[in-house]
């Protein structure tokens, strides 16, 4: 039970208390008992009269004077806790004089708070060694380290109760005005013909319950007018007379009136709207109602511009500055929860960065508006997305009020980090010149009210991005990524990756963005001067390019089990719990080779920063220490064409050692990348015959290729900068942290697609992959 007398208020100040010593306590008079009501009337104005051992809490106290005290009190020195029991004759009362000091305070530095609310994420009931270390560590007393977890617990449950009471209170009252608006309906009807008030005697039952609805439509007829001057930005004009309705057509602005919502067209004349329909089964349209989409579209919109220009102390800056997370308890404080509580056993990520992309606001926008290309922008991150609905394209030919249900898989490239499924409402709103905001947020129904999510390991809260033009043709995006996911269902290497924001927070989709925007823009200058051999053309080399995307969507696409690739799952008892054996049967599909392929992939902890471990891997000096393939030599790299400012990021054709001339009959293609959040390495031996017809602009759709590579990610235990460019380059480290690699293999076992797969072919790839990374942790050991 918590302590009920002595609280510590919220912002960290300790009340100190002082004794007061045994001879300034006077005692008084024998007060009778018949007197015992009129007490305060005996004693002085400037002294206090201590009854049944209650102490004021202004005042100093010598506890050894006053009672024993307890964890929970104080106890009482006369024995009953009840003042009108009455006193007796003979017992003394003392009285204690007012002191002449005021009461002291304690207050918390802003680093003793922080490390509090970080202590409080984990364990909000922390037992007596917990409390004794967090103490030490903060220079605190462990009565103030305890009192702070009291205050903050009560807090908390204070919050979330004022939450239910305010969301419960808003229900009473929409029920209470339904109420009314039913009662009045029923009270005065309205004549169909005349428009004047009709007598219940002339109409029949089902006519009085038409127009009792008629009410109720008007009623929302009007509140989704007001919710669509929030959507547009402009006031919405209610129908004045029921008017035939038409279905809507293809031009209206927009398309979110299901329910009677009147759309704008061109001119910004109010448009009659009907219901709006879904084709249902046996071709019967059946009518949905969207508006609680649009409200929550709307919510969203308002809280992601909030979040977006608030600072501390909603969010926290980590110590080195590089990373911005959100406060839960200032969140919880500000904002009410937009789909609900959380449920149970799911944890919160959330965090901000802001940063210069090579790309302006409208180009970024269309990108993000469309499926197929937010995937393509951020490969690594998107294992697959799609529109499903779409309320609203846009008014005019902008993504202005741009209003539609997606859905993604979203993948950290290990088997041991589960794919996240996602179906979310994405809206688009231009704010200003050059000033556009785009807001995601979870769903769990679809427009027909069916139930979309009947289990979801992720929910995305509000999460999005606020991009700005800039003069010097770069864009300021600042991003933001919210969202809760069930922590069991990920491995215990990368949940520190995961709740570092490293994973699926801002860091990594803004530096994918980043980086992705660069590659574009490199690719696409014309002042890049031409580096490849001299076979290669710029039409090889746009063949080539789009060898290399194919080679790296088809090597995410056998690390992580989306949906992208049917692949089988096979559970073999000689394998590790780490690592993940999938098989599927390859049959007519343009660029593989047709049989039976294995993907075998596994994650593992490494003693070497990321960076170092990334230089190590790319350097085709260093490839015989770990490859097959190198024949036990240095690779010479034949062709590179460069995707970023730095080295590291770029498209390679290497040629491995030939220990004879016969041996010329094999090149590897490899892509490099490396930013903020990660890196990465993919790589396929390819034949010279197929490489040199690509190379001169042949279609490259044809060439069968198997993709292999590492993903190299932080392992979340240290902080992060801005300088992560200057440390890949310098190669430097920080003792005691380390890096997650994941090793993929897909290989074709047998050339016959309807062959079966044996034990053997399986335990072959488990050695491969065994042995590459022993050779891998034995080359950088000895570095």
């Amino acid at each position: 039970m918590e302590d009920q007398h002595e609280r510590v208020p919220v912002d960290g100040r300790v009340l100190v208390e002082e004794k007061v010593p045994v001879e300034q306590l006077v005692p008084v008079k024998r007060v009778p008992v018949e007197e015992r009501f009129h007490l305060e009337e005996r004693v002085p104005v400037e002294e206090r009269v201590l009854v049944e051992g209650r102490i004021p809490v202004e005042e100093n106290f010598d506890p050894s004077v006053m009672g024993r005290i307890n964890e929970d009190g104080y106890e009482s020195m006369s024995g009953s806790g009840n003042l009108d029991g009455g006193l007796e004759d003979e017992q003394e009362t003392l009285v204690l004089e007012r002191p002449a000091k005021k009461l002291k305070y304690h207050r918390h530095t802003q680093e003793q708070i922080n490390e509090l609310e970080t202590c409080f994420k984990e364990w909000p009931h922390p037992d007596e060694k917990q409390r004794l270390d967090l103490s030490r560590k903060l220079n605190l007393e462990p009565r103030q380290v305890k009192f702070w977890f009291q205050n903050r617990r009560t807090q908390m449950k204070n919050q979330l109760e004022r939450h239910e009471n305010v969301m419960l209170r808003q229900e009473n009252d929409k029920l209470r005005v339904e109420n009314v608006a039913i009662k009045d309906a029923v009270r005065n009807p309205i004549c169909n013909h005349c428009g004047g008030v009709a007598m219940l005697g002339n109409i029949t039952i089902e006519e009085n319950q038409l127009r009792v609805e008629n009410a109720q439509l008007r009623d929302e007829l009007s509140r989704i007018c007001g919710l669509a001057e929030k959507f547009l930005g402009r006031p919405v004009t209610p129908l004045a007379s029921p008017i035939a309705l038409p279905r809507p057509s293809s031009n209206l602005e927009l398309e979110v009136a299901g329910n009677g919502f009147g759309g704008l067209n061109s001119g910004g004349t109010p448009l009659p709207m009907g219901p709006l329909t879904r084709p249902g089964m046996m071709g019967v349209e059946k009518p949905f109602n969207s508006s609680v989409f649009v409200e929550l579209a709307v919510t969203a919109m308002d809280e992601l511009l909030r979040l977006a220009q608030a600072d501390s102390p909603i969010w926290m800056t980590s110590l080195d500055g590089g990373k911005e997370t959100l406060n839960p308890v200032e969140y919880m404080r500000t904002f009410s929860p937009c789909i609900g509580l959380k449920p149970s056993g799911f944890v919160t990520e959330a965090s901000r960065e802001t940063g210069m992309v090579m790309i302006n606001s409208l180009a970024l926008v269309e990108t993000l508006m469309d499926g197929s290309r937010w995937a393509q922008m951020f490969p690594c991150v998107i294992a697959k997305a799609s529109t499903t609905d779409v309320l609203s394209s846009g008014i005019g030919r902008t993504r202005h009020g741009a209003l539609q249900l997606m859905h993604a898989e979203l993948q950290v490239l290990s088997p041991l980090v589960p794919v996240r499924q996602v179906k979310f409402l994405r809206f688009c709103k231009q704010h200003g010149e050059g000033l556009w905001a785009v807001v995601d947020v979870s769903i769990d129904t679809a427009l027909d009210g069916a139930s979309i999510n009947s289990f979801v390991n992720c929910r995305r809260l509000l999460s999005g991005c606020v991009v700005q033009d800039l003069s010097n043709g770069y864009t300021r995006v600042t991003w933001i990524e919210h969202s809760e996911y069930d922590e069991s269902a990920v491995h215990y290497l990368y949940r520190s990756l995961l709740s570092s924001g490293l994973g699926f927070g801002a860091l990594r989709w803004l530096a994918t963005l980043q980086r992705q925007c660069e590659s574009i823009a490199i690719l696409l200058s014309s002042t890049v001067p031409c580096e490849d051999h001299p076979v290669l053309t710029q039409a090889g080399r746009r063949s080539l390019l789009q060898l290399t995307n194919r080679m790296r969507d088809n090597f995410c696409a056998g690390v992580c089990a989306s949906t992208v690739r049917m692949w089988n799952k096979l559970h073999v008892a000689s394998l590790g719990e780490d690592v993940k054996v999938m098989t599927r049967k390859s049959m007519n599909i343009p660029g593989e080779p047709p049989g039976v392929i294995l993907s075998a992939a596994t994650s593992v902890w490494m003693p070497i920063m990321h960076q170092q471990l990334f230089n190590f891997l790319r350097d085709e000096r260093q490839r015989s220490k770990w490859d097959i393939l190198s024949n036990g030599g240095p690779m010479q790299e034949m062709i590179h064409i460069p995707k970023g400012q730095t080295s590291s990021n770029c498209v390679s054709l290497l040629r491995p050692n030939a220990r004879n001339q016969n041996d010329n009959t094999m090149l590897i293609l490899q892509e490099t990348w490396a930013d903020a959040s990660g890196s990465l390495i993919v790589y396929a031996p390819l034949d010279v015959a197929s490489m040199r017809a690509v190379m001169t602009g042949g279609d490259s759709s044809f060439v069968a290729l198997l993709p292999s590579g590492f993903a190299i990610v932080p392992d979340g235990s240290s902080g992060y900068g801005d300088d992560w460019s200057g440390k890949l380059a310098r190669g430097s480290s920080n003792k005691g942290s380390g890096s997650l690699l994941t090793v993929a293999f897909q290989i074709l076992v047998n050339s016959l697609p309807m062959a079966k797969l044996n034990v053997e072919s399986v335990e072959t790839v488990n050695s491969l992959l065994s042995c590459t990374i022993n050779k891998i942790k034995s080359a950088v050991s000895s570095a």
